[in-house]
């Protein structure tokens, strides 16, 4: 320590100019750093989610969790530990690797296996959703989509299709389904009556549509100098025209659809609701990726709050119920505080004590100076500002002014 203060005194210019340097690289580091909640932590654990609506627990462990798992642990390597659920109509399937396993190797064999799997599963299912899980991948932000004029399938609607887009663009952010109300669908609602009296069951009704709604690729025809692109009329464009499809033909008569149910677009049987006040809203959670900043994700979220404003209906409202942000901001600034109370007070000590403001000076410089510092070695080794880090900075900083009163 002593060879260290004589080369200070013998080359003051070259610790100014690193002092200079450390105050640059600091404030740099400072603009860039990802603040967060928490330190990223990476657990290679793997999420498979399958969807089949309908389907009892017991089915779907059976039918879709056993089968997947039986693929699963026969193709891929470096399985730790398998851990399922399954529930009506839904079953997740968190897969664990074990240390050392290349994730994204992993993850593409899960991906081949879950395409493999899907002959052997019940018919029409659809793909998994696949997706990696992280502890700092947290909730961040809540928004509240609502209205007086709209129903709750058409507030789901609106942000699924133009909210959610649009808030997507947003670096950093992941955002699931909106919770609240369903998606629209077109319904059809039989007349139990009407169907017994013309000798049809739903099955009739369901295969016929699957038979006459048909998007198929026509192509074109040239006729002399215009080529004109061809559109098959098997899909209806509106509505009113499910109605009009033919079901059952009795002698010179058809049956209509309309003749034994009524078709509407609405939304699906409702299996979740978010209420405030009594009354029904849809809610959009957004998170954040791993290497995105909360701050940062935060911050782009209430930019666009406007814009999606702007593409909404009128007297649709948006507002941000939830901010992860507020927290880790409270925590800088207590951090800051407590930094500059320190400061103060121990300039004052060594002033009251000593009687040199030289000597004050140099605390007051070297503390913001051993900050900087951190910051810099804590962007080098990965890190980020969050609340582990803030905290680890207070405790030297109360010990500090210990040692010196």
């Amino acid at each position: 320590m002593n060879q260290l203060v004589l080369i200070a005194l013998r080359r003051p210019y070259t610790f100014v100019v690193m002092s200079i340097l450390m105050v640059l690289l600091g404030g740099r580091t400072v603009l860039k750093l990802p603040t967060d909640v928490f330190p990223n932590i990476t657990i290679p654990v793997t999420s498979v989610v399958w969807t089949y609506a309908g389907l009892l627990p017991q089915q779907v462990e059976g039918r879709i969790t056993y089968m997947f798992e039986r693929f699963l642990t026969s193709t891929v390597e470096g399985i730790k530990y398998i851990h399922s659920h399954s529930y009506f109509g839904s079953s997740i399937i968190n897969i664990s690797l074990q240390d050392g396993v290349d994730v994204g190797r992993a993850e593409a064999d899960i991906v081949g296996i879950a395409q493999n799997v899907v002959k052997a599963l019940p018919p029409d299912i659809s793909p998994p959703m696949i997706m990696r899980l992280s502890p700092s991948s947290i909730p961040v932000a809540m928004l509240e989509i609502s209205s007086d004029d709209m129903t709750p399938a058409e507030l789901y609607n609106l942000t699924y299709m133009r909210i959610r887009p649009l808030m997507v663009t947003v670096p950093g952010i992941v955002l699931p389904h909106p919770y609240g109300g369903q998606d629209m669908q077109v319904m059809v609602n039989f007349d139990q009556q009407k169907l017994l009296a013309r000798h049809l069951t739903p099955t009739d009704i369901h295969d016929v549509l699957m038979k006459q709604y048909l998007v198929l690729p026509s192509g074109d025809i040239k006729i002399k100098p215009t080529d004109w692109i061809v559109m098959t009329n098997a899909s209806p464009l509106k509505i009113e025209d499910f109605a009009d499809m033919p079901i059952k033909r009795d002698g010179n008569a058809f049956v209509y659809l309309r003749d034994v149910a009524t078709v509407q677009l609405m939304g699906r049987v409702q299996q979740n609701v978010v209420l405030k006040m009594g009354k029904q809203i849809v809610i959009l959670v957004a998170m954040k990726s791993t290497e995105a900043s909360t701050l940062d994700v935060v911050d782009g979220i209430k930019k666009m709050i406007p814009l999606a404003e702007q593409v909404s209906p009128k007297g649709v409202k948006i507002r941000l119920l939830d901010d992860a942000s507020t927290f880790v901001k409270d925590s800088i600034s207590d951090v800051v505080h407590e930094m500059a109370v320190a400061g103060v007070l121990v300039g004052l000590i060594v002033l009251l004590l000593l009687g040199s403001w030289r000597a004050t000076v140099i605390v007051w410089t070297s503390i913001p100076l051993s900050i900087l510092t951190a910051i810099i070695g804590l962007h080098w080794l990965g890190e980020t500002i969050n609340v582990m880090t803030l905290a680890g900075w207070r405790w030297p900083s109360a010990f500090w002014l210990m040692t010196r009163l």
